[in-house]
């Protein structure tokens, strides 16, 4: 897959990865995969190490602007050594799956160093079962999901037989170090031309969105629709028993979903498969919150649901490209074909009024202020009330096996940064005709995760009964 030139500075949404992270909201994703047999710590190293140079952002560490002028750079690290990166899990006894639960949450806990490229791999040998595994985290600053998932089609291997290494280019010239001048005015130009895309961007949402009402007349009457989801962007949100203040210790848990039962209720609900995931979602947090004594009568959930405005021709860019969608769902709709169907009118209306652009285009007036700006506005920003409940994103995979060293991947379980007063969320990633949840949880806020994952797997089968759906598959869960 040929590799798009990468920008050198990061752009206003990749920044502001950095400017909010906190060590307790530390902003890396991150995933878990486990592989049928065991991979050998050596061999990964020698893979990866054999593909790294066709993923050239992972050999760069961020570097602040030397005059604070602009968005931080991306450097060539010179001392670059892959074994600061890849690490190998010391163990005297097969983990069992729990174990290797408990200490993804240990790896993916903490802010990363920022003095290295942003990015690690820990191999774990020997799991229960004749199995093994591998926890990634990757600060969000360098990739979205759908880049992720673009990354995996470098890194793996459609086949056991591993792929011959990629011929390594060749070396190119160095370039002179720029004097003290040089380096102000590229700091200038490129806080300006950063303000300027983003001016652009704006513009072109602008025209996109009145060439759409244009072409579609029919769109017009879609505008009053708008009103029911403007409360979802501009008003707090209400504390659910997740939403508490963030120490930063992350705790996991891990389930999954046969992928043809899912579109097996999609297609006999008519609705999508994202739109079965939002419905056990909410029936698992209003399950939740009573359980917790939360009244859920007149009481709603809003979801942070990211989504991608990648292009074809941007697929393989490393980097953000996504767009914030606040999902307004009530916690009452006890019937769950009726909250089914409610979740998809939601999205819907959302579709309809093309809500993930026009947010986009709120994101771009905030990129056209200085980068200082951004980066002050991000180390103050706290608000007492969550503006969003949960953080829910659901990242489409390749459904055809993968292989890592010869080994089958045969689950991996996905994880999204949360903190604030966010101590929840969920990733969901399709691979191999399975649904795969990560369900993260800050554990002062939240220190009974492993409840709510048995709520969801109880919402998924009322679900799939009350859709008429019979069980297909014999799926795994993270039980023991």
């Amino acid at each position: 897959m040929s590799q798009p030139e990468l920008n050198r500075r990061l752009t206003t949404l990749d920044s502001v990865f950095l400017y909010l992270e906190k060590p307790e909201s530390p902003l890396h994703i991150g995933g878990t995969s486990i592989f049928d047999g065991q991979i050998s710590y050596d061999e990964v190293v020698q893979h990866i190490a054999d593909r790294l140079h066709l993923v050239p952002r992972y050999l760069q560490k961020v570097v602040p602007d030397p005059f604070n002028l602009g968005h931080p750079t991306w450097e060539t690290e010179e001392n670059f050594e892959i074994t600061k990166h890849i690490f190998k899990v010391e163990q005297d006894k097969p983990l069992t799956q729990n174990e290797l639960m408990a200490h993804a949450g240990k790896v993916l806990t903490g802010v990363m160093d920022r003095a290295k490229p942003l990015w690690e791999i820990h191999i774990v040998e020997n799991v229960e079962g004749n199995r093994s595994a591998m926890i990634s985290k990757i600060h969000h600053c360098m990739v979205d999901g759908i880049s992720g998932v673009d990354l995996m089609k470098i890194l793996f291997d459609i086949s056991p037989k591993s792929a011959p290494p990629p011929p390594k280019p060749e070396p190119k010239s160095e370039k002179p170090k720029k004097d003290a001048t040089q380096v102000f005015f590229d700091s200038l130009l490129g806080s300006m031309q950063e303000g300027m895309n983003r001016f652009v961007e704006l513009q072109q949402g602008i025209l996109q969105l009145t060439q759409t009402f244009a072409q579609n007349p029919q769109m017009i009457g879609a505008v009053p629709l708008m009103a029911e989801n403007l409360p979802a962007a501009t008003t707090p949100a209400p504390f659910l028993p997740f939403n508490k203040n963030c120490g930063g210790v992350r705790q996991l848990a891990w389930t999954e979903f046969s992928f043809a039962e899912s579109r097996a209720i999609r297609g006999n609900l008519n609705g999508s498969v994202n739109d079965v995931v939002l419905t056990i979602l909410v029936m698992a947090i209003a399950r939740y919150s009573e359980l917790h004594g939360v009244e859920t009568k007149k009481n709603f959930v809003r979801f942070m649901v990211p989504v991608s405005l990648r292009q074809k021709e941007q697929r393989g860019a490393l980097g953000n490209l996504i767009s914030i969608l606040p999902v307004e769902i009530p916690l009452d709709i006890k019937d769950p074909i009726k909250l089914f169907k409610h979740v998809n009118h939601k999205t819907g209306l959302m579709k309809a009024t093309q809500m993930a652009s026009g947010l986009g285009m709120v994101g771009a007036v905030f990129g056209m202020m200085p980068a200082p700006v951004q980066s002050a506005l991000g180390a103050i920003l706290n608000s007492p009330f969550p503006v969003f409940n949960t953080v829910a994103t659901n990242v489409p995979g390749p459904q055809v096996p993968l292989y890592m060293t010869g080994k089958r991947m045969i689950a991996q379980y996905p994880f999204v940064p949360i903190g604030y007063n966010l101590g929840m969320g969920t990733a969901i990633f399709s691979y191999d005709q399975k649904l795969f949840f990560g369900i993260g949880a800050d554990t002062d806020a939240m220190a009974d995760v492993d409840k709510f994952k048995e709520i969801l797997d109880e919402c998924f089968v009322e679900l799939r009964e009350k859709a008429g759906v019979e069980a297909m598959d014999k799926v795994m869960s993270a039980k023991s």
